[in-house]
């Protein structure tokens, strides 16, 4: 876009005319409101030496709170004027004309009043009184009235009068027409190229009107044929209009409509959705549609936002899965490529995790963690359906519509408000510093490779993750644990099935003793355990046995839980050595030993106390004194390695 096709656009639609008011300044010029006589903008060309070509930019006297929704390379703040009116523009190949001209039109109207009532009784007559009807050129030529118009169209034409030439009349005089041909229909195709911005009616010559209404009959009837994008444009300024509604109820459901046979299809162009999006949910709240109602008219992607900030806000109320989605829609589709996630299933997990415990935790200038990253929610002017040919002939009343509960709509005397958190306020870099470094620290923890590196200015976060992890690291533990299960009733029938079996076991004579099992002399008392032989004995039947002084029994040293394979493993990890060649002659395999030695000592040390990366283990070092202090092992530390 150059500065040329907006100056072409303000004479076009507004009459205003391109003013070279300093003759020493040849690169400068002014498009002035022709009502109030003020700049709307400062149009400027120069030449840059180091590329060789002309640079064109333009000051638009427009409302630097339009930047907040109209985020552009090519928009920023002016480059001459001073003060909160002024934007700047600059114009290359980026530049989208669309853009640029609702801005203008901003510039131009953002003066003039809406909301007027009219009737529809009185015809404007200031054409028909002449004796020769102005209407599009047909070939090249003007109609005169006796060449075969269709006579809805020709009335339609007459009802044109341009007024003051402002916007708003173009807007009034567009529905004027429209309900003039509400229910007409037609059966005359055309083909050809057309584009304008903000089309009407009157923009149209008769073969592209008798086009257009061809065009807008098959819709109604849910056919949808590819058009010049103003046409469908055309359409849905009518539905807003409520032109072929029979309420706003069925504006929105012809929209929605429209939505999934012409742009789903394949057919019209991509901002015409995002225009539409905008249009549904501005229409709904102008015209009180219920929340819920109008929340399945609105834009996906803005209402998971809204979503995602509510689930971050207060993720102790929501599932792991939630608070990973949030955090990946309000991070980009790259955070979900971590290796973390890729790679490992409980990586949502710890990140949720994580989150949950910084919201949890962390406080800086009476700031939670949420309101530091995404602040709070800010009030702007709003000004619906103001990119669209739109004329509201209701007075304008005062409303408060709470669409979700992070995004508010307010009108007062007639001025319109809306409070929502603007993505422009977000500390994008405290937000991404702390999934960084969660990310870091996941990544050391689960060993997936690739690891990042380490910022010190991401310090703060790691707190919070390595709390995640400690307490990961536990629940693993106590996982793996084995768990015995008794059953508690079976113990009588394993009682009765003892008794019984003592019972088989006793001889007759025993059985005749006083006290035996089933006697009624009261218990059976113990009774005294067979003598068993000794290898000596059994060696010498016929040999006198003497008696033998009985010694005490001497206590057991404590060996610990380890066995000796897995003390001769401990032990070589401690010097420093290669331990495989011992894990192998066991038939053991390198993670199962390190498993079985750290379950062993759980209880003990109270953690893991040896690390498994493929076939090479090694020691906790944060354990080592508490394991060469194990029982057992201080004499294999001081042998020569074998």
């Amino acid at each position: 876009m150059t500065l040329s096709d907006l100056a072409a656009y303000a004479a076009e639609t507004y009459g205003i005319k391109e003013q070279h008011k300093w003759a020493d300044f040849p690169g400068f010029s002014v498009l002035v409101d022709p009502h109030t006589e003020k700049w709307a903008a400062l149009l400027m060309r120069r030449w840059d030496p180091e590329t060789g070509s002309t640079v064109e930019l333009c000051d638009l006297k427009c409302g630097r709170d339009c930047l907040v929704r109209l985020r552009a390379s090519y928009l920023s703040a002016p480059f001459r004027m001073q003060g909160q009116k002024w934007v700047g523009v600059r114009f290359d190949r980026r530049t989208d004309p669309a853009v640029v001209f609702r801005l203008f039109d901003r510039a131009v109207t953002s003066g003039e009043q809406r909301g007027y009532t009219v009737s529809l009784g009185g015809v404007p007559n200031a054409v028909a009184a002449r004796q020769e009807t102005l209407l599009p050129a047909y070939g090249g030529r003007r109609l005169a009235p006796e060449e075969a118009i269709p006579p809805r169209i020709r009335e339609m034409l007459k009802l044109y009068e341009p007024g003051n030439g402002s916007f708003l009349q173009k807007c009034k005089i567009f529905y004027l027409q429209g309900k003039s041909m509400e229910d007409y229909t037609d059966d005359r195709p055309w083909e050809g190229k057309f584009r304008h911005y903000f089309p009407t009616y009157h923009d149209l010559n008769v073969p592209q009107l008798r086009g257009y209404f061809t065009w807008r009959t098959g819709v109604r009837r849910g056919e949808f044929q590819k058009v010049p994008a103003s046409f469908a444009y055309l359409y849905l300024y009518e539905l807003l209009n409520g032109i072929g509604t029979d309420s706003p109820e069925d504006a929105l459901e012809k929209m929605k409509a429209f939505e999934t046979g012409y742009l789903d299809a394949g057919i019209g162009e991509a901002d015409i959705r995002e225009n539409l999006h905008r249009w549904m949910l501005e229409y709904a709240v102008l015209h009180g549609i219920p929340p819920a109602v109008a929340l399945r008219y609105t834009d996906p992607a803005l209402l998971a936002q809204d979503e995602a900030l509510l689930i971050l806000q207060k993720p102790e109320e929501r599932t792991d899965g939630e608070v990973f989605g949030a955090l990946v829609t309000l991070a980009g589709p790259r955070f979900a490529a971590s290796p973390v996630i890729t790679k490992c299933e409980n990586g949502p997990h710890l990140f949720a995790a994580s989150w949950r415990t910084a919201q949890a935790n962390y406080k800086k200038d009476d700031k939670d963690l949420f309101r530091a990253c995404f602040g709070r929610t800010y009030g702007f002017p709003w000004h619906p359906l103001a990119n669209a040919v739109y004329w509201d002939r209701r007075p304008v009343k005062d409303a408060d519509y709470c669409l979700t509960a992070c995004r508010r709509y307010l009108c007062r005397g007639g001025t319109w408000r809306e409070e929502r958190y603007e993505p422009l306020y977000f500390d994008k870099k405290r937000f991404s510093a702390f999934l960084h470094e969660t990310d870091r620290l996941l990544r050391r923890y689960l060993k997936t490779g690739h690891d990042l590196k380490e910022r010190p200015e991401e310090a703060w976060a790691s707190v919070y993750v390595r709390t995640v992890i400690e307490a990961d690291k536990a629940a693993a533990a106590e996982a793996a644990r084995p768990r015995i299960t008794l059953d508690l009733s079976g113990l009588e029938r394993i009682r009765k099935d003892a008794q019984t079996t003592r019972d088989s076991l006793l001889t007759e004579a025993e059985l005749d003793l006083p006290g035996a099992g089933g006697m009624p002399d009261g218990p059976a008392a113990p009774a005294a355990a067979p003598a068993v032989p000794t290898a000596a004995s059994a060696a010498a039947p016929d040999a006198p046995t003497a008696a033998a002084p009985v010694a005490p029994d001497a206590p057991e040293a404590d060996e610990g839980p380890l066995d000796a394979v897995q003390k001769r493993i401990l032990a070589g990890l401690l010097r420093g050595e290669d331990v495989l060649p011992v894990i192998r002659a066991e038939h053991l395999m390198p993670a199962l030993a390190a498993d079985m030695i750290n379950e062993l000592l759980f209880d003990e040390i109270g953690d893991t106390v040896l690390d498994c990366d493929g076939d090479r283990l090694s020691v906790v070092e944060d354990y080592r004194e508490d394991l060469e202090r194990l029982p057992g092992l201080q004499a294999l530390l001081t042998q020569d390695p074998v």
